[in-house]
């Protein structure tokens, strides 16, 4: 073989490096053609199909628990299983147990003080809430102001007092609840007034019962409430019962809702609390002590029927040896409310759930579509979650949360969809994540190929199921198209959606998910994981 001339080799040299990267460019469009392929594969025709099945009457609002939930996760799982969607652990659902809850027969408010002993009567006097436990305590009581440790807003009832051990007796609501320039947040209630905030804070600090009281500078009517017990109740149904996560029946406190013939007794006046809570407002600065001499016995009595949901999961399986135990979740709540009750004959009484959350449950099965048709696997492990129960109190998620099939401190980040069908075609509301964050950055970038408006709106408590992993510290960002005057009413139907929304949402998150399955540099500071 003749030897080249240098002009020759510089030739061919050339033409190699010029090969070398003309294939290394189609190597790389090859990759971003494969993303827009596999995105191709969601469908607007399956998306309306799907969303006329999720939202039928045949589902009956798809409440939790109910065979109409059941009928939707099967008709999930399905779909994961078409999609080429693994199973987590050898199955497609996760099982939780939810509590329905009735009021017992043994409930009982008693005081003991140097005046003597005064028993006060339920319902009249006092009546418990649907989170109380089914137990009794015998302990001193302190008064602990509204209930409210606040380090955000600093403020904290609990300073300088120990409960340990004892009864606590709060305030309902948050200081300047009617006052627009109060620290928490004005007029708007924050997630410290809630019943359920205050009880949990109470357990946190020892407490053993909670004993709360309308504030009555806000308020006129000191009338016990609690729950709206069908047993208390000659016109509410009796099948008309709260439902709880099962797994957390033993952290529950005795807690009931206690009138003014009791406010009367503990402080000698209604008025006597009163310029307590004034002072409190007045200075925001906490104003508890233990009341001297006075000994509770508190009993609740909750009889208990547990019944089986679940979620319904699926995998695409990292895979990076080093990177494949971290997780992307995806999810979306598949249920809804139900029923109507005491719906006249011949009117609607489905609540359909089309757009809450029919549309998110859709948009996160065609996701699981476009990611089977990948033809290469994500460096990182994706799950996608159908959550049951978010309507009754993000149980689902909760329950997940609690019992992660994946480790929370290697979750990496969370995507949620709800309410994702209707409004505006063009606009998008993306929550949870702020600006410059990796998330609201990928979704940003991945929306060029989708052509959403993105509107980063701030996180809201209690809004949905990204609500479980935010509280934890793991990356959220939640994707929503906004309320609308069918928002929880029985005309929020199927017609009413846009499937073609569903499908960009859908197409917009499996981007964004897929780059952050793939992204090479961690997308949680070590230091950051587990903190809540």
């Amino acid at each position: 073989m003749p030897m080249m001339t240098s002009a020759e080799y510089r030739s061919v040299s050339v033409t190699i490096c010029v090969c070398a990267l003309f294939a290394l460019m189609l190597a790389a469009c090859g990759s971003m053609s494969e993303v827009d392929r596999a995105a191709s594969a969601i469908s607007r025709q399956r998306v309306r199909s799907e969303i006329d099945y999720i939202a039928s009457d045949a589902l009956k609002g798809r409440n939790t628990p109910s065979a109409g939930l059941d009928s939707a996760a099967q008709y999930i799982a399905r779909a994961f299983i078409r999609a080429g969607v693994q199973p987590v652990q050898g199955s497609y659902v996760q099982p939780f147990t939810l509590n329905i809850v009735a009021l017992g027969d043994s409930n009982s408010l008693v005081v003991t003080s140097p005046s003597g002993r005064e028993a006060f009567a339920l319902k009249d006097d006092f009546v418990p809430f649907e989170i109380t436990a089914n137990r009794g305590v015998d302990a001193e009581v302190v008064f602990a102001g509204y209930g409210i440790t606040a380090p955000a807003f600093h403020y904290d009832d609990y300073a300088g007092i120990d409960v340990h051990g004892k009864i606590v007796f709060v305030l309902r609501h948050e200081p300047g609840e009617e006052d627009t320039a109060s620290v928490f947040e004005g007029k708007k209630a924050t997630e410290y007034s809630s019943v359920a905030t205050k009880v949990r804070q109470a357990r946190e600090h020892g407490a053993v019962g909670v004993l709360l009281a309308t504030d009555p500078l806000n308020h006129t009517s000191l009338t016990p409430r609690g729950f709206p017990w069908p047993s208390l109740s000659k016109i509410i149904p009796m099948d008309a019962l709260p439902t709880t996560l099962s797994m957390e029946e033993g952290e529950k406190l005795p807690a009931v809702h206690v009138g003014e013939g009791f406010i009367n007794r503990c402080f000698g006046s209604v008025d006597s609390l009163r310029a307590l809570q004034e002072s409190i407002d007045k200075n925001l600065v906490p104003h508890s002590f233990p009341l001297r001499g006075m000994h509770v016995h508190l009993q609740t009595s909750t009889a208990i029927r547990e019944l089986s949901t679940q979620n319904v999961v699926g995998m695409i399986e990292g895979s990076d040896p080093g990177l494949r135990n971290e997780v992307v979740v995806i999810g979306a709540h598949y249920d809804h409310l139900g029923v109507k009750r005491n719906a006249p004959a011949g009117t609607d009484s489905i609540y359909n759930g089309a757009d809450d959350n029919g549309s998110g449950t859709v948009a996160l099965m065609e996701v699981g579509t476009a990611l089977g048709a990948m033809h290469g696997k994500p460096l990182r492990t994706i799950l996608l979650i159908a959550f049951a129960g978010e309507e009754k109190g993000l149980f689902g998620s909760e329950y997940y949360a609690r019992k992660p099939l994946f480790p929370l401190d290697s979750t990496v980040a969370m995507l949620n969809m709800d309410m994702v069908g209707r409004n505006a075609e063009d606009s998008l509301q993306i929550i949870g994540s702020p600006e410059g964050s990796f998330l609201v950055n990928t979704t940003r970038k991945e929306d060029l190929n989708v052509g959403f408006t993105l509107v980063n709106t701030a996180l809201e408590p209690g809004g949905s199921d990204h609500e479980s992993f935010e509280k934890r510290n793991v990356p959220v960002l939640f994707y929503h198209s906004g309320l609308h005057p069918d928002y929880h009413q029985v005309s929020d139907e199927a017609q009413r959606i846009s499937e073609t929304k569903i499908a960009r949402v859908a197409n917009l998150v499996f981007r964004t998910a897929w780059q952050a399955a793939n992204a090479h540099d961690p997308l949680i500071h070590p230091s950051s994981r587990g903190k809540k």
